[in-house]
């Protein structure tokens, strides 16, 4: 199986070259101090019964542990939750307005000039980014942690969040700072120009812009069907990045459906290639042609929305070719961490 691999960039996650379908790329680091268990108080939880939160783990392998345990879904609640994962994890160059719960407004980037957590220009313009080198249990705290402290930056100066993923951050999660009724609206860059709009930059600022300008892959967003992005790695093959909305299990079970029926193309000439799974979503991946421009591809994803909203909806068990169907797709998801 083929399909899109993250490639080299500077902390560019979604600017990758081709490659085998690992769906993979360079994984974060990511250090924690795990203390001791704390053991259970007379007539506390037992540390080997299930943790009372739900999360199926042991009490000792959870809330028991002495640290929280991972966020599943860190931009659950946020406006835009698949754009989040989506700028997260596979768009090269993009950005979006956003807006605090102080009226304040923000610019959320993909990535920044070093893979800096953010940005305060000299006329006081806040620039977020989302792709960070390290990151905690909680990427919302990690980015929570970055806007915290670029609001209280003074305009041109350097901001400084303290430490940011790794152990732990210890700011707010983006959850509590952001307006929750403001839409997420994403515009997709052919590059990273706008890292120097309206900025008096100087030819080494300018040197590193091209540098990273020609590791950005042509992308686009298909309109009206939320997080579809379309992405062009080479000459031979585009792929579409999906980032579905829905709960997991749903999910695979309408794709295993909509897969044992053979209907789980976008037409000739394409072919589902695996699922990235990356912040509690699953994104689907298919291979297409790539000499047909990304808006051609509109009326075939709407086809295929349509047929899996019917999916979603069917109540009855999967029959035993369902069940083969999504044994065979979940061997092709790979978990982007």
């Amino acid at each position: 199986m083929t399909a899109p691999s993250q490639g080299p960039g500077p902390s560019l996650r979604g600017s990758g070259g081709e490659g085998v379908l690992t769906l993979g790329r360079m994984a974060r680091s990511s250090t924690k101090r795990r203390p001791a268990a704390v053991p259970a108080a007379e007539g506390g939880t037992n540390p080997k019964a299930p943790c009372p939160c739900g999360s199926g783990r042991r009490y000792k392998h959870c809330h028991g542990s002495g640290y929280a345990p991972p966020v599943t879904r860190p931009f659950e609640g946020l406006p835009g939750e698949p754009h989040w994962v989506a700028l997260r994890e596979l768009v090269p160059a993009a950005t979006a307005p956003l807006k605090t719960t102080d009226g304040r407004d923000v610019t959320l980037a993909s990535v920044l000039p070093g893979s800096a957590p953010a940005l305060v220009r000299a006329n006081g313009e806040i620039l977020l980014g989302v792709q960070l080198p390290a990151s905690s249990d909680d990427v919302s705290r990690d980015l929570g942690t970055a806007l915290a402290a670029a609001l209280d930056a003074p305009a041109g100066a350097p901001v400084d969040p303290g430490p940011v993923g790794a152990a732990g951050s210890a700011g707010p999660r983006l959850q509590e700072l952001l307006d929750l009724a403001a839409p997420l609206e994403v515009t997709v860059r052919p590059d990273f120009g706008f890292w120097l709009e309206g900025v008096d930059a100087g030819p080494e600022a300018a040197a590193g812009l091209e540098q990273a300008n020609a590791a950005v892959l042509p992308t686009e967003l298909l309109e009206g069907l939320g997080a579809a992005y379309w992405v062009r790695p080479g000459s031979e093959r585009a792929h579409l990045r999906w980032v579905r909305p829905e709960d997991e299990e749903p999910l695979l079970d309408a794709l295993a459906r909509l897969r044992a029926a053979e209907e789980l193309t976008l037409g000739e000439g394409t072919r589902y290639a695996g699922a990235f799974r990356a912040h509690g979503l699953v994104v689907p991946v298919w291979d297409l042609p790539a000499d047909v421009p990304a808006a051609d591809w509109t009326a075939a994803a709407t086809q295929f929305q349509t047929r899996l909203e019917r999916a979603l909806a069917a109540a009855d068990p999967l029959t035993s070719d369902e069940r083969r169907a999504r044994a065979g797709l979940l061997s092709r998801q790979i978990t982007l961490r």
